[in-house]
């Protein structure tokens, strides 16, 4: 809603300028005289009546200091106060009996200015000199208490003063938060709340708006610097990034004042920024916002205080609409009921010559003349000069302030509903008052909080064009929290675009900020890598344990399953179904060897040492499932024993009818001396034999270090791998390498052996079985040696799997293809070693008989 229409005040002036004629408000009139009236207590007026002093920084000797121009929003404030007196005097319950007087003076917005009427308060009544005492406790000075000033740096100037000789003072304006240290000044209160709820107040805004990039301008006084120190200590905890902070000047006759100005603006147009935020009194914010035209500045939005956004001064500059979006915080403020008209027919009364003849002869006894005129200027304004600061001055500060101390005075002289007595009252008995007691004022409860202030809460406006004409719309508030009514604010820059100004943005749960440009504050949303996760807006990325993962982007971590070759998964189980058929073979090639252990073809393929190379092939297959399962480090310490020492009995007995066959079909001449020691039961002692050295080679490994579990967190992302490692690669080496040399031993001792094509050919099998494992084992360790994987132990039992079918296959099935569906060849002619004759004459055969049959075993 926009303020009210001021109907009543627009007729008085209509009514003044018929009877009248509106040139009569040029004539000198008595204003300044009603600034002063005596009563039985006297309360002090600091207002800033004037501004723009010319010859301060030109003063040579402590001359009298001259305000040049009026301000008018301290005229009412001033009348704000007479007329809060004059209702109190009037009243027949407050103080009944006695009247308080008022004695007012301009502070012109300078501390030079300020200490004289603040040292006139302290004299000792009716007297113009200060009592220096060791104790003022009985002190009486000219002044019960003293209302203003309105800026925070003059009023941190006088509240030492004053709470030196402990004489209460409310201010209607000072916002420090310097003001709340009550240690220091302990006689200072105030009818406004302190610069920290103003500053929570735009810290909310901005968050609301999704502003957070912004700069931060403030005047060079305590009130520009202090809520600037304020807000920025506020901002920082809520992630708004300060494109920079400026200071611009309060002495405006300064000769660098200007530069500095346009340094200002040339800062706002280089970091590009959008938001200005603006704390400062009105005369700096005009110098600022008028150099901002003057310099083209485009479009920004102002976020300011009612120190600048309700001054007519602001408002009057030329060509103001033209720098964008103004919006900010007023206090929240009650109109006074009847004051316009007690303005108006004030304003009517100074013109009459017998009221400003009565008004001087009342006021003789408060000693006008000690500092001069109060107002030079005030006698020579017009109502209608005033009136457009009438409608939206905050005057209700004023008035509290002033009904403080009147219900404070009222306790202290102990009065009734019908009369107060006249006793003397020294200024420092008010003051329990003022700390412990509510009191009422414009029909409103009020009381100090601890830092002697008091807390109404704000009002945000906007500020409306229409036609070249301002209103001021309330578009939300903030008490307890901030309410925006969004609908009735026109954010839109030339383009018709809402106003950006963020140099991040929130980052979402598993986001981290990562610093951009030379701002620290300023920054781009980046995920959270794998492994490491972020629940809240920050900087940095926490790593997950060791023993647990998460995804990219996460808000948590999440435990680890463990990783091995599970019974479940189908490579294992296809795995195991190869392992049961390659079993199921070597069962039945054992089946039929043990039942025709005595037929030649047995006898020829080793007898019971054939069944013994069956069991160990059945050994070695199940020792596969020492690769499945959840491993241990017994386990892994067993598994490579197991695997080259089933492998190494195996291949004893093949090395044994290996050299059967080369001493029968290279050695012929030598094989009825030697041959004996390959059969019957010699044969086992060199199975043992044999054996021996992979048994000591396995204690060796034992010795150099087993294989040993591994807990791997980081080949696989999501779980934990549990596989076997090798501990020595020499032991490795040396196991698989005896294995190899039995191996190569074979192969040497058979694939030249050439067979009648009526013998059968036990070479062949061996050759094709070896050739296999040679191929295998080649693989087996390329691959053994670069995974490390479960698909490690997968290469594993693949590798003995195929071995041992390849053992199988090339050996034991075709000589039981002949036991079950050939039968006949089941002969001993046809299982005699033989080798290949080269044709000789009948003579060479006689002489040479046939080598000898192997001995059945």
């Amino acid at each position: 809603m926009a303020f009210p229409p001021t109907t009543q005040i627009m007729v008085l002036e209509l009514l003044l300028c018929l009877s009248f004629g509106c040139a009569a408000a040029l004539k000198p009139t008595c204003l300044s005289a009603q600034l002063t009236k005596p009563g039985d207590y006297i309360l002090g007026g600091l207002f800033p009546f004037g501004m723009d002093i010319l010859n301060l920084t030109a003063r040579s000797e402590p001359a009298l200091v001259v305000c040049e121009r009026l301000h008018v929003d301290g005229l009412i404030w001033a009348l704000g106060m007479k007329f809060a007196i004059d209702q109190i005097n009037n009243s027949t319950s407050l103080l009944p009996g006695v009247k308080l007087g008022y004695d007012m003076y301009d502070t012109c917005f300078e501390p030079a200015v300020t200490l004289q009427p603040s040292l006139l308060f302290l004299t000792q009544n009716s007297t113009t000199g200060i009592g220096v005492l060791c104790n003022y406790s009985d002190y009486q000075p000219r002044v019960t208490a003293v209302i203003g000033p309105y800026m925070s740096s003059l009023c941190l100037l006088t509240a030492k003063l004053f709470s030196f000789f402990w004489i209460p003072q409310v201010s209607y304006g000072a916002t420090s938060e310097k003001l709340s240290n009550t240690e220091l000044y302990p006689t200072f209160y105030r009818a406004v709340p302190s610069d920290k709820s103003l500053m929570e107040a735009v810290v909310l805004l901005l968050t609301k708006l999704g502003w957070n990039w912004i700069a931060v301008i403030g005047s060079d006084d305590e009130y520009g610097r202090g809520a600037q120190e304020q807000f920025l200590n506020i901002a920082e905890n809520h992630s708004i990034c300060i494109a920079f902070e400026g200071i611009i000047p309060t002495d405006l006759a300064d000769p660098n004042a200007k530069h500095y100005l346009e340094y200002t603006i040339n800062l706002i147009n280089s970091t590009q920024v959008n938001i200005i935020v603006l704390f400062s009194h009105s005369l700096s914010a005009q110098a600022l916002l008028e150099h901002s035209i003057r310099m083209g500045l485009s479009k920004r939005v102002w976020i300011g205080t009612e120190t600048w956004l309700l001054s007519d001064i602001a408002t009057s500059i030329p060509n103001i609409q033209s720098i964008g979006i103004v919006l900010g915080f007023i206090m929240k403020t009650s109109p006074l009921p009847g004051f316009q008209d007690y303005v108006a027919h004030l304003f009517t009364s100074v013109e009459q010559e017998d009221f400003c003849q009565e008004s001087r002869e009342l006021n003789q006894h408060l000693s006008p003349d000690t500092l001069g005129t109060r107002c030079r200027q005030c006698d020579h304004v017009s109502l209608q000069a005033v009136l457009p600061s009438l409608s939206r001055a905050q005057v209700e500060p004023v008035h509290v302030a002033v009904y403080s101390v009147a219900h404070a005075l009222h306790r202290a002289l102990g009065c009734t509903q019908h009369q107060c007595p006249r006793a003397p009252i020294r200024p420092w008995q008010l003051l329990q008052f003022l700390d412990t007691f509510p009191f009422e004022a414009n029909g409103q409860q009020f009381r100090f909080d601890q830092s002697h202030g008091i807390s109404s809460g704000y009002k945000l406006i906007f500020w409306s064009w229409e036609n070249d004409t301002l209103q001021y719309l309330f578009v939300g508030d903030y008490g307890e929290s901030l309410y925006i009514n969004e609908s009735q604010m026109e954010l839109h820059t030339k383009d018709f675009k809402e106003p950006t100004a963020e140099c991040f943005k929130q980052c979402k749960p598993g986001q981290v900020r990562q610093t951009k440009g030379f701002h620290h504050c300023c920054y781009d949303c980046t995920d959270c890598p794998e492994n490491t996760w972020n629940a809240k807006d920050s900087s940095t990325c926490t790593p997950c344990l060791q023993h647990q993962w998460s995804p990219a982007r996460s808000t948590r971590c999440y435990d680890r399953s463990e990783r091995y070759l599970f019974w479940t998964e189908p490579l294992t189980i296809a795995l195991l179904t190869l392992m049961s058929i390659t079993m199921s073979l070597a069962c039945l090639a054992a089946v039929l060897f043990l039942k025709n252990l005595e037929t030649p073809l047995v006898q020829a393929s080793g007898g019971k040492l054939s069944l013994f190379a069956l069991l160990t092939l059945l050994l070695l297959c199940l020792s596969c499932c020492l690769y499945i399962g959840k491993p241990s480090s017994n386990i892994c310490m067993i598994q490579p024993m197991v695997y080259v020492l089933c492998l190494s009995a195996c291949f004893s007995t093949f090395f044994i009818k290996s050299l059967e066959i080369t001493l029968v079909t290279e050695f012929p001449h030598c094989a009825p001396t030697f041959l004996h020691w390959l059969t019957q039961r010699r044969a086992w002692l060199l199975v043992a034999l044999c054996l021996l050295p992979e048994c000591l080679i396995c204690l060796g490994y034992l010795y150099l270090g087993p294989d040993y579990l591994v807990v791997d967190y980081k080949s696989l992302p999501t779980e934990v791998l549990l596989l076997c490692n090798t501990e020595s690669w020499f032991a490795f080496a040396l196991m698989h390498g005896y294995n190899g040399c039995l191996g190569s031993a074979c192969f040497l001792c058979t694939f030249m052996v050439e067979t009648s094509a009526k013998k059968y050919n036990f070479a062949r099998g061996i050759t094709f079985a070896f050739l296999i494992y040679f191929i295998v084992f080649i693989f087996f360790v390329a691959v053994f040696v670069t995974l490390k994987t479960i698909l490690r132990s997968v290469a594993q039992i693949g590798t003995m799997l195929v071995i041992s079918l390849g053992i199988l296959v090339t050996y034991y099935i075709p000589k039981c293809y002949i036991i079950m569906l050939k039968p006949h060849l089941n002969t001993v002619d046809y299982f005699q070693n033989s080798i290949e004759e080269e044709p000789e004459d009948s003579s060479t055969r006689d002489n040479n008989p046939d080598p000898p049959s192997p001995a059945p075993q």
